[in-house]
């Protein structure tokens, strides 16, 4: 296990790299760049230039691309084309917003997901089954940004209650645990509801099929409790799909907080990569997108160790 794990943080480097060559040139693909934005409709063409200058811009792509991935070896991420402060700074001030946004969703997808998931298996045809089938379909079909808008109009016309983080900004937990926990409740249970959706329906019909298996039917037939042939015998042989799902969902979580982030007013990462996109800020879209991708990847790797912990039959060379 200790040499798959390391073979696969190896592997991280050249993805790492393939990335970041991929965002800088997929940049360069677009209409338009930072200095038209920071030089307006009325720009002249010697304010462009000498705002392409004085960003770097007119370099040659390869020296641009060089300068910068010598800066993250280093730990220096650039420095923004519009702040003109480091992009560490504003990462190291986002960054603990999104990771508790995206700790919470993953958090509420389970709670909201497996367990409906395991009494819709174990009671299949009844009322509760359908209730959960049909309840997964409507969080399927919901776009979370729309179901965003309409809790908070929701909460100020009916509860007069406003999420804090649009009077106050972001609160950090240890300093106001009860604040913090109002500013990311809603909008982790609202960008939860998909994957949810995804695990509930998964957990039903994987625990459905393990539950057929003959040795189930041993279990039955020794006489023991159903609670301990469901949790301790079919659960985790079950659970090993919707570990994959937990993966895969990792990306969508990841580009839902972009949107997700910009409906509640969460000043963290998706927000700061949305309005870098919006104003061609090359040195924060790349840095952020290079931060996604590796999250991205190492939640797939803790994804892949969880699959021996479920099933001790799994081993990896």
């Amino acid at each position: 296990m200790r040499n798959f794990i390391l073979r696969r943080l190896l592997l991280l480097i050249p993805l790492m790299l393939g990335v970041s060559l991929l965002t800088f040139a997929a940049f360069r693909l677009i209409a338009g760049d930072a200095a038209i934005f920071k030089c307006g409709i009325t720009g002249t063409p010697e304010c462009i230039e000498a705002v392409r200058h004085d960003l770097g811009l007119d370099r040659p792509w390869y020296e641009q691309y060089g300068d910068w991935l010598g800066g993250i070896v280093q730990g220096d991420f650039g420095h923004s084309f519009y702040t003109t402060l480091p992009v560490t700074t504003e990462l190291d001030r986002r960054l603990p917003i999104t990771g508790e946004l995206l700790i919470m969703t993953v958090m509420f997808s389970l709670l909201l997901g497996i367990p409906p998931g395991v009494l819709s298996a174990i009671r299949p045809g009844t009322v509760l089954d359908h209730v959960v089938r049909v309840t997964s379909v409507l969080w399927l079909s919901v776009p979370s940004y729309w179901l965003g808008i309409l809790s908070i109009a929701f909460a100020l016309s009916w509860l007069g209650w406003v999420p804090p983080q649009f009077g106050r900004g972001y609160v950090p937990f240890f300093d106001d645990p009860w604040v913090n926990l109002q500013q990311f409740l809603l909008p982790s249970i609202i960008m939860a509801l998909g994957s949810a959706a995804w695990f509930m329906r998964l957990t039903r019909s994987s625990l459905l099929e393990v539950m057929q298996n003959e040795y189930i039917r041993t279990a039955w037939a020794k006489g023991l409790r159903e609670r301990t042939v469901v949790m301790r015998h079919a659960l985790r042989n079950a659970l090993i799909p919707v570990t994959t799902v937990v993966g895969l969902q990792a990306g969508a979580l990841i580009g839902g907080a972009v949107i997700i982030e910009s409906v509640f007013n969460l000043n963290g990462l998706g927000k700061y990569a949305l309005e870098a996109i919006m104003m061609r800020d090359l040195m924060v879209v790349q840095s952020i997108v290079l931060i996604f991708a590796a999250a991205h990847v190492l939640a797939n790797l803790a994804v892949d160790v969880a699959y021996a912990w479920l099933d001790p039959r799994i081993r990896y060379a």
